[in-house]
């Protein structure tokens, strides 16, 4: 992000929204205040791109889990973040299944607060850095095939250890810059985080995966296997929903017992 980085705060209370823009504009970010779900995700719709956004839980009519829901989907690389008074062990675990970028409780030092928005502005340049690498190389090899007559609709080879754009494992297609899945041809949609732990479990296929290393791959911090776990198989349950003939007998989504879990070729 060369642009100076623009957040947005939402809080029902204007006090809140005050303190946070006088504290984030210090640090040289452009701030915009929402003071409703509604009204944040009227700013998202007008002003684009919005780099983190910044919620608090309890507000009348849409919350804050909702207004986190609706932003991953439409705007998945905003960077999440909740500051609340009124912090649950379930809100807490619910805002990272959302794909949150940290948690944090009012009343928080401006200190823990700048180094949160810092740490999440990192990882989205990250993140940002590695989709334009994947698009360099892509339109690098299309030239390549189309000057040597041998264009082909497989995965391009990728340079050092960057992935491979497109997954295909037996009938299931993972296109990464596209976003896309389909399986036996049909077009399967999934939520940025079932996407992300498809994709984590595609690029080690054969493979299986622990719990933990899910959520540090797909969710992007560490816990526990036990508190892993539970983030973990909601989304491979509507995985197995959305892929499997019979989610009862799964095909692709194999759970190893006691492990974690593999994809699979059928």
């Amino acid at each position: 992000m060369e642009r100076q980085p623009r957040i947005l705060v939402v809080d029902d209370e204007p006090s809140v929204c005050v303190a946070l823009e006088a504290v984030l504009v210090r640090e040289g970010y452009e701030v915009l205040t929402a003071h409703s779900g509604a009204e944040a995700l009227q700013i998202l719709t007008e002003v684009s791109p919005i780099d983190l956004a910044l919620l608090d839980l309890n507000m009348p009519g849409m919350d804050g889990l909702q207004l986190m829901s609706k932003i991953k989907t439409r705007w998945p690389d905003t960077v999440l973040m909740i500051l609340t008074g009124y912090g649950t062990l379930e809100s807490a675990l619910l805002a990272l299944r959302y794909g949150a970028h940290d948690y944090l409780l009012k009343p928080s030092s401006p200190a823990d607060i700048k180094e949160s928005v810092r740490k999440g502005l990192d990882k989205l340049r990250d993140k940002l850095r590695r989709k334009q690498l994947l698009t360099r190389i892509e339109s690098d090899v299309r030239a390549l095939t189309e000057d040597t007559g041998e264009i082909e609709s497989v995965s391009p080879i990728t340079a050092g250890a960057e992935p491979k754009p497109v997954l295909r494992i037996g009938g299931l297609v993972i296109d990464i810059y596209k976003h896309a899945v389909t399986l036996e041809g049909q077009l399967i949609n999934l939520t940025p985080t079932e996407f992300d732990t498809l994709v984590a479990l595609a690029r080690k296929t054969g493979r299986v995966m622990s719990c933990a290393e899910l959520v540090k791959e797909v969710q992007g911090y560490e816990c526990d296997e036990r508190e892993a776990r539970g983030v973990i198989k909601t989304h491979i349950s509507h995985l197995r929903q959305k892929l499997e003939p019979d989610p009862a007998n799964p095909r692709y989504l194999v759970n190893v017992r006691g492990v974690g879990y593999m994809l699979t070729a059928p």
